[in-house]
């Protein structure tokens, strides 16, 4: 079971809130709204993803790869690779 099951709904509220950002950030452009206003709120929309990331990021941490590092083996290596890669990922963007 994925360990983001536990927080669905958490999950798809913080997305839907994201949803809403970016669509008021098309309503800013196609408004011709003030762009140093539209980078404020680009800044807010990346912010939310970022902070939706790191609690997925978590999750993952806390229940699969916790998980799979007691088990042991060459699953548990996968897992922690997995998750590194993950990590370069976010850290990059």
């Amino acid at each position: 079971m994925a360990g983001h099951i536990q927080s669905k709904k958490g999950h798809l509220t913080r997305l839907r809130r994201v949803e809403g950002q970016i669509r008021g950030l098309q309503r800013m452009v196609e408004e011709d709204t003030y762009c140093i206003d539209i980078l404020t709120q680009v800044s807010a929309a990346t912010s939310a993803l970022k902070s939706f990331s790191l609690a997925l990021l978590e999750e993952q941490l806390a229940h699969c790869v916790a998980e799979a590092t007691r088990e042991g083996g060459p699953e548990a290596a996968a897992k922690v690779k997995e998750a590194g890669d993950a990590i370069a990922r976010l850290v990059r963007a």
